[in-house]
Order: C-alpha cells, then structure tokens, then sequence
C-alpha cells in the first residue's frame, strides 16, 4: 500500500525526530526473517528503549539530510530495518545480540 504525500510528510517527520534526540543509528538488512523473529526483535527492542522501524529508504534519507546520520545515507538500499536509540550502544547491542547465532547443545 503506498503512502499519500501527507503521511510521506509525518513519516519523515517523525523519524526527523528520532534522529534528532538519538545518539545511535543501525540500520541491517532484514531479509530471511520470519515474521515470529521479528516480531521478537521488535518487542526486544521496545523493551530497551530503541525505535526500532521499517522505512522505505527514500523517506529514511530524506529524514536524516542534514543530522549527524546523512552519512549513511548512501548505503541506505534494499530491504532494511532501521533502530534509533539515545542510549549509545542500545540499538547496536540489540541487533548484535539477535544475530549471534543461538546453540542449543
């Protein structure tokens, strides 16, 4: 479903926001996924005080020009899910723990 040009304008204000109050931004490709993982990643995220969102990419760029995160906006391409946090190594700390792969012995 695509987004009319006012709610284009309250996404890219809201994540404008994010990017202004946040310290950290990670973004990770989310392909391969099941919906049960992330809907875990998200609540996990929630839970520590990260914005943890799927963007499309033009809007994500058009939302961090000209914040401390323009810097990556050029490897904003393909399916990816973006996590804001004020914490410095919250959102980094919650993707890297849902990567690490699990083993069960």
């Amino acid at each position: 479903m695509s987004l009319n040009r006012s709610e284009k304008e309250a996404v890219i204000n809201e994540v404008t926001s994010l990017a202004a109050k946040a310290q950290t931004l990670v973004i990770a490709e989310y392909r391969g996924i099941t919906v049960a993982d992330m809907t875990k990643l998200r609540a996990d995220a929630r839970s520590k005080g990260v914005s943890l969102s799927v963007l499309k990419n033009t809007l994500a760029r058009r939302a961090v020009a000209g914040s401390a995160f323009e810097v990556v906006a050029d490897q904003m391409t393909g399916p990816l899910i973006y996590g804001f946090s004020e914490d410095a190594i919250a959102a980094a700390k919650v993707v890297a723990d849902f990567a690490r792969p699990t083993t069960s012995w």
